[in-house]
């Protein structure tokens, strides 16, 4: 078989995968807008309906993970090609981790739907707007190879963290203010808290593309 030959036979089963990975990332961003719609309504029904949808996620991490083990085991990739293929692997991993984040978020929407309403702080909005966005730009990155894109994600990662730090200040209040709301207070701090992680595994994603596109490692450097 011809070197053309199998470069076709290559490049068809990245598209695959592609495919397949853009298809979870959708999955993923409906399940984050279902649990922040279920967090803002009190949708008790949303919210099961996000934990169902996990299930699905975890199922289809296992098959995108196995789509790549045949690519290595097939081809033996190398340089670009094996980038990508490892690329594929995080981002994967990572996407099943933020649907993890989100059916988190759902159990603490439908904790909050069934006890008496407390007005939710406007730092939660302001990274629930910040973070689809995000990682749909990560994703986007992925696909065309955009560095740039990706690293307007990183940065972005730093105002979802200081709306994160604001929020210790903002339950502290909410608790010295009324000491009642102090359950409800720490649900808004663990739902800050899964807000901050999924933008962290957006900048995940966007930090792979700069290692798949530049093949540098971006991670854990100091801004």
């Amino acid at each position: 078989m011809g070197i053309s030959v199998l470069r076709i036979h290559l490049q068809r089963d990245l598209d695959q995968v592609t495919q397949s990975l853009l298809e979870v990332a959708a999955m993923v961003e409906d399940m984050i807008a279902k649990s922040l719609r279920a967090l803002r309504e009190r949708r008790v029904d949303l919210a099961h309906e996000v934990q169902r949808q996990d299930r699905v996620i975890d199922a289809r991490e296992i098959e995108v993970e196995e789509e790549c083990l045949k690519i290595l085991a097939l081809h033996s990739p190398v340089a670009a090609d094996l980038r990508m293929v490892v690329t594929y692997l995080k981002v994967n991993n990572d996407l099943e981790r933020a649907g993890d984040l989100a059916r988190n978020l759902a159990e603490r929407a439908e904790s909050l739907a069934v006890a008496e309403p407390v007005e939710i702080p406007e730092e939660i909005w302001i990274m629930a707007e910040r973070i689809p966005k995000m990682l749909r730009a990560a994703l986007d990155a992925v696909v065309e190879g955009d560095t740039e894109l990706a690293r307007s994600v990183i940065a972005d990662d730093e105002l979802v963290d200081g709306s994160h730090e604001a929020m210790y200040g903002v339950v502290r209040r909410m608790i010295d203010e009324d000491p009642g709301l102090t359950s409800a207070s720490i649900q808004f701090l663990s739902i800050s808290r899964y807000l901050e992680r999924m933008a962290d595994l957006a900048t995940n994603v966007a930090e792979d593309v700069v290692f798949l596109v530049d093949g540098e490692v971006v991670r854990h450097q100091a801004p």
